[in-house]
């Protein structure tokens, strides 16, 4: 394959992990963005050995040797995830107008990278689109002939976006409340489980009952009527699957190490509209929906046939009477 050099500036969000942060910055060595910021959350007191994981995940910044401007923002002491990422999000959309943004555990390929510049390119001014996923969650299906589709849904394992639509981002949704976000949410999807589901998320996003920053993302893309850019093929592998990691412990889980495929020539889809049923596949999956109708459905089915049992009781009853 020919060497990629992105164009893009890129943030890379490290925390208390070198042998991932190690493999995912080995990635952006090889396409050797000219701006690289690396925010680090601080180590926790109560932590034992997290402050020297911390400082050794922080060497990295001494491997950069190409010819790159790096800031860094490095804190001292530990504002976990919800805090620390987005307010480096925040940090690097005060700097740039758009770029790219991953996590130590989220490893590209290089297409990732020519992707997503060239993403970010063609869809700079266009405000339908307000996020370039580089993960697809989709096992193998493909959604129509292009190299990627649109979405409804916000893949934050390695992405990229613009200042235009970080701006609206609100940490604590603090403009919105949960009886318009009711009636909203029948405007995005028609099954009232999925609703239920993202009407609960909101209720215990905006509760804090939820220490992340992205459902929060998700979410306004929703409000802004905002379409997001999902590959049909995957450029990332989340590597963070284990009990090292603050979301995502299940080591089996089906999203965990998705192999990578490399990108062909890019192709864009003729209609900007979302497609719904792969939407549907990723939640059906993430909120157990139709395991749950099921279940339903066959506690009402044993309601019933007690119903009747009961009724049919009191009808012999009568009649012996």
């Amino acid at each position: 394959m020919e060497h990629y050099t992105s164009r893009s500036p890129v943030l890379f969000m490290i925390f208390r992990r070198p042998d991932l942060t190690a493999r995912v910055f080995e990635q952006i060595r090889n396409v050797q963005p000219k701006k690289l910021y690396i925010a680090a959350d601080g180590p926790r007191p109560e932590k034992e050995g997290e402050q020297q994981l911390c400082n050794e995940t922080r060497n990295i910044i001494k491997q950069v040797d190409w010819d790159c401007e790096v800031k860094t923002l490095f804190r001292e002491k530990n504002l976990g995830c919800k805090m620390a990422i987005s307010s480096a999000i925040d940090w690097f959309f005060d700097h740039e107008e758009e770029g790219i943004i991953l996590e130590d555990d989220c490893l590209p390929n290089q297409s990732f990278f020519r992707f997503c510049d060239a993403m970010l390119e063609k869809y700079r001014h266009d405000t339908r689109i307000r996020h370039i996923s580089g993960c697809n969650l989709q096992h193998g299906k493909t959604w129509g002939t292009a190299t990627y589709y649109y979405s409804n849904l916000t893949h934050a394992w390695g992405w990229a976006s613009w200042r235009r639509v970080w701006k609206d981002y609100d940490r604590e949704l603090a403009l919105y409340n949960g009886a318009d976000v009711s009636k909203q949410l029948p405007k995005i999807f028609t099954d009232p489980l999925v609703i239920e589901s993202w009407h609960r998320i909101f209720e215990e996003t905006k509760a804090g009952k939820i220490n992340t920053w992205d459902y929060q993302l998700t979410l306004i893309n929703f409000f802004q009527h905002g379409l997001s850019i999902i590959p049909n093929i995957n450029m990332i592998s989340n590597i963070g699957f284990g009990a090292n990691s603050t979301h995502t412990s299940q080591e089996d889980s089906v999203y965990a190490n998705i192999p990578r495929k490399e990108l062909g020539e890019i192709t864009h889809p003729l209609f900007v509209l979302p497609e719904k049923d792969a939407d549907f596949a990723t939640l059906n999956y993430d909120f157990q929906v139709e395991v749950t109708r099921a279940a339903m459905e066959a506690q009402r089915l044993a309601q019933y046939r007690e119903s009747r049992r009961l009724k049919n009781r009191i009808k012999r009853l009568f009649k012996t009477s």
